[in-house]
């Protein structure tokens, strides 16, 4: 059976599922209908036991569970899948290479301290942030990480990308990765989708559907109609058991997504915890600037 010979792996909230969906048009390429398969993914120890369900990532366990997911695959040139997780866990990218020695990798990567707060927001999002704020959701970090929680809460390490980087190039040839910046798709996703075309080798000349934004995360704006929306949609209630019997669960899901939308915002990262956070960041980004061969001083001024 198939077997993927490209990997989208991450970071996390830098834009994958956008590339992700753009990446699934091209008639070249097939992408799993599952993103974040996780197979790859090293954990070096299980969460504790009182950390609860919803906070724990899990992904395919076996490789033939894992091949199912190309059964599709036709006639594409590349097959690829999309796991955050790859590029942040220690012993991954041995374990990729173990596996499919020849595989493409593409990283994107977006200023950590954006990354951070946007993980944050999206937490808060989907109601699995209890913090009352991103500071307070901060200083829990490395208490959570030690139980065991998933890589959505880990704010700060998953933004270490020259540490993580680094494991891969010790393992890899460098001509099999390749480095992007979510800079460079707000600034013109045409224009990375051909890059990214041409480092695959498929049609340069396809032109996507990037009209949609995914993934898009905010802070709600109004707690109280946040709180009730959850109970409204996930709580045991005649609202839901009524509308599940009548809807498709894709609509109820759709209904909910916009409506949670009309209450969320974007907002700006408190300044003093900008500056402190850049401050924790600073080494590991020149460090990256001199790894991939990017300039990056831009980060610093956001």
């Amino acid at each position: 059976m198939t077997l993927p010979n490209f990997l989208i792996i991450g970071a996390t909230k830098s834009g994958t599922t956008a590339l992700h969906t753009y990446l699934q048009q091209h008639p070249e390429i097939f992408m799993s209908k599952t993103k974040e398969l996780r197979f790859f993914s090293y954990l070096s120890s299980p969460p504790l036991p009182e950390v609860p369900e919803k906070y724990i990532f899990k992904g395919v366990t076996t490789l033939e569970e894992y091949k199912s997911h190309f059964k599709d695959v036709t006639n594409q040139k590349i097959i690829g899948e999309t796991s955050p997780m790859y590029l942040y866990y220690s012993g991954t990218a041995e374990q990729i290479k173990n596996t499919l020695p020849n595989v493409k990798l593409l990283a994107i990567l977006r200023n950590p301290v954006d990354r951070a707060f946007s993980a944050y927001s999206h937490a808060l999002r989907d109601w699995l942030e209890t913090s009352n704020s991103f500071q307070e959701a901060l200083a829990k970090e490395p208490k959570r990480i030690k139980a065991g929680w998933g890589i959505l809460w880990h704010y700060t390490q998953a933004g270490l990308y020259y540490e993580q980087l680094s494991r891969y190039y010790a393992v890899f040839n460098p001509d099999q990765i390749k480095v992007v910046l979510y800079d460079d798709l707000v600034k013109d996703v045409g224009d990375l989708c051909k890059n990214i075309f041409k480092f695959l080798r498929v049609d340069e000349n396809f032109l996507p559907d990037t009209s949609k934004h995914h993934n898009v995360s905010g802070i709600p704006k109004n707690k109280k109609i946040h709180s009730i929306m959850k109970s409204v949609f996930f709580d045991n209630n005649p609202f839901k058991r009524i509308s599940l019997l009548i809807f498709p669960k894709s609509f109820s899901k759709r209904v909910m997504v916009d409506l949670r939308m009309i209450n969320l915002e974007k907002q700006a990262v408190p300044d003093k915890t900008r500056k402190d956070l850049l401050n924790l960041f600073k080494t590991d980004i020149m460090m990256l600037e001199k790894l991939i061969d990017r300039d990056l001083s831009c980060w610093f001024n956001e």
